[in-house]
């Protein structure tokens, strides 16, 4: 089921900061570029803008022409396969029932260029959104994802809902909020603001209803 979050600026910096939420694939290294999932502007203090933290992925692949392949439903332990068909590139759910089980005990979504010739991007999305991609991925090489049920959340400037970044660039003010067993929540922002009064900015979650 979606968690249904309230965002509520209670900030000093009024409607002047840019809000970025993402998640980091655990099945990356560090290095790796993160997806600005979702970015929140304009809202004034005490304002909100709703976020529904949705628990339906969905997964495509990008050819090197910009061409797509139909959405798939992807929940944890999934696993694909893009093939050259007779009419082009498809893309194909794939199950064996012993890497499935470990996979969706592990939260793993993965997806298998099986294709002879041509790298692709893959990418997955959370509730119709963009989360994650993984580029030039070559024949007999897997794209995998893992995300935990947290949520990262930082103010940064310059970034737009969909854009890859390197999330060590926000390390130092970036919070990560776990959202584990949470139905809905208020999701609060408080400081910034200029001059004495100015401090960091702090993210948390307030009141809380679990499942």
């Amino acid at each position: 089921m979606d968690t249904q979050l309230n965002f509520i600026n209670r900030s000093l910096a009024g409607h002047t900061a840019e809000i970025v939420l993402f998640q980091k694939n655990l099945a990356l290294d560090m290095s790796a570029l993160d997806v600005a999932w979702k970015v929140i502007r304009y809202c004034g203090r005490d304002c909100s803008h709703p976020v529904v933290f949705s628990q339906n992925f969905e997964v495509s692949v990008q050819d090197r022409w910009g061409n797509f392949t139909p959405r798939l439903a992807a929940e944890p332990g999934r696993s694909f396969e893009l093939v050259r068909g007779p009419v082009g590139g498809r893309l194909l759910r794939h199950c064996r029932r012993e890497a499935a089980a470990t996979h969706a005990a592990n939260g793993v979504i993965e997806v298998l260029n099986a294709q002879s010739q041509g790298a692709v991007d893959v990418c997955l999305y959370r509730g119709g959104v963009l989360l994650g991609c993984k580029t030039s991925v070559v024949p007999g090489q897997k794209a995998v994802f893992r995300y935990p049920p947290s949520l990262w959340i930082a103010v940064a400037s310059e970034i737009t809902a969909g854009q890859a970044f390197q999330s060590a660039v926000l390390s130092e003010q970036a919070v990560e909020l776990s959202l584990m067993g949470v139905a809905r929540a208020d999701l609060v922002m408080t400081g910034g603001g200029a001059g004495p009064a100015a401090g960091p900015y702090e993210f948390s979650l307030e009141n809380v209803v679990a499942w």
